[in-house]
């Protein structure tokens, strides 16, 4: 069983919540999200909001904050092989109401389809709160190109007045 190794990323102001499924592994070492260097989550999340690509941790964490964007992740713990989410087993989820009670989110995208049924397994039906899935940033998901990313990853900025 592989605990999630570091905190949600949120403050007071954070608007929007962007949702993931599990830390891969070299997220899990870095112990801060969407770390590694081939996921697209840095990238299209600065041309949604018309940033630089942000490199260090710190610049990652004051582009998001710096623009009411909450992130975390459905599961804190499960078994998982590598960084595949479809290996994932024996799910537990992660507790949302710090995140909700601590923040105006006003509305909760999910980071690919994973993390969105997992969400809507787990999470939906003890909060009621609905999600909008968008295309995983991930590697993987090599159907989308950079381009298409950006575009349905758009509805972010549109939400927080950006575009």
């Amino acid at each position: 069983m592989i605990v999630h190794p570091f905190p949600p990323l949120f403050n007071e102001e954070s608007e929007v919540l962007i949702l993931g499924s599990f830390p891969s592994v070299k997220s899990r070492e870095q112990r801060f999200f969407y770390g590694h260097r081939q996921n697209r989550f840095w990238k299209v999340m600065a041309c949604v909001l018309n940033c630089p690509t942000p490199e260090s941790i710190e610049e990652k964490r004051a582009m998001l904050l710096g623009n009411h964007i909450a992130v975390w992740d459905v599961i804190g713990s499960c078994n998982i092989t590598g960084s595949s989410d479809a290996s994932i087993q024996d799910a537990a989820p992660n507790d949302l109401s710090p995140i909700f009670d601590g923040a105006q989110i006003r509305a909760v995208y999910a980071n690919g389809g994973k993390a969105y049924e997992l969400y809507q397994k787990y999470l939906y039906p003890q909060n009621g709160r609905e999600i909008v899935r968008l295309p995983s940033t991930s590697p993987a998901n090599a159907a989308f190109s950079l381009e298409k990313l950006v575009e349905q990853w758009k509805v972010i900025g549109q939400e927080l007045g950006r575009a």
